[in-house]
């Protein structure tokens, strides 16, 4: 075990055996995304509990402010992370957050999830943010499955539509994860679990991100939403059926909670957003693809 892979066991809710007394806080710094996913809905909310859903989008300058209100609330809070509303490096404000939080609050673990499109070329400047660890959602790594779960990219200014826009995703998440693994930080990777399209296609994504540096493997099930809402939700024995299968080839999480992108407190224990995101600060509302 790696020294980073020890201080992540021991202070981080999604890599420890026992996350009861850690905390994070999710920043929603990250307006816009690139991807068409079929699932996804970004929403602007203080009710539903899943991914992709916050009340503010914030600055962030206006981030370090909520970090220091959501500290003098819940002291337990270990990790700083930015998982959305939309994709982390869509735009440079995860970057540029990440900065200032290491200047103002060392001591924290930093962690950020993306999508992966355009983490092959912008690897140089997630390893010089200095993350602890790093989430990469990889949903197949077979561009004729991939186009079933996402229906276009945006790529450089330009729209792909579904199989076009599969290729150039899988394979920039795959050199990207292959770049941060072997600069020593932390790669877990993120699956939606749809089982009519990707249930037989589990053990290939865990031997690929295997070999190329992932050491966790988050199999998570499907809320249907959007496109898929008509998709049935996968069965207690399908979801550990693809985690059994994906495990010979990687260690798997299996206590997820499909945090909100502005998550407070300690997972499954308590949750101070409300709190922490009040209206004390003129916050942004909106975000976009983009």
């Amino acid at each position: 075990m790696t020294e980073n892979q020890e201080k992540l066991l021991n202070n981080h809710p999604c890599f420890s055996n026992k996350p009861g007394n850690l905390g994070r806080i999710h920043l929603p710094v990250s307006p816009a995304c690139n991807l068409g996913c079929r699932f996804c809905s970004r929403v602007l909310n203080d009710t539903e509990r899943r991914p992709g859903v916050t009340s503010k989008v914030v600055t962030p300058e206006e981030s370090i402010g909520i970090l220091k209100k959501a500290l003098k609330i819940c002291p337990d809070i270990k990790v700083v992370g930015i998982a959305g509303p939309g994709d982390t490096l869509a735009t440079d404000t995860a970057l540029e957050t990440f900065s200032l939080v290491d200047k103002e609050f060392p001591q924290l673990l930093k962690c950020m999830s993306t999508n992966g499109l355009l983490l092959d070329e912008k690897a140089e400047k997630v390893i010089e943010s200095k993350i602890d660890s790093l989430t990469v959602t990889v949903n197949a790594v077979d561009p004729e499955i991939e186009a079933q779960l996402n229906k276009f990219i945006i790529y450089h200014g330009k729209q792909y539509d579904a199989l076009d826009g599969a290729k150039i995703l899988i394979e920039n998440q795959l050199n990207g994860i292959r770049k941060v693994a072997a600069s020593g930080i932390t790669v877990k990777v993120n699956t939606v679990l749809v089982p009519r399209i990707n249930g037989s296609h589990i053990e290939k994504i865990a031997k690929t991100i295997s070999s190329l540096g992932a050491t966790l493997y988050n199999i998570i099930p499907l809320i249907p939403t959007f496109e898929l809402k008509d998709e049935k939700i996968p069965f207690c024995f399908e979801i550990e059926e693809a985690r059994k299968i994906a495990g010979k080839h990687i260690d798997v999480f299996r206590h997820c909670n499909r945090c909100r992108a502005d998550a407070v407190g300690v997972p499954g224990v308590s949750e101070f957003s409300k709190e922490v995101y009040s209206d004390d600060l003129i916050l942004s509302d909106t975000f976009s693809h983009g």
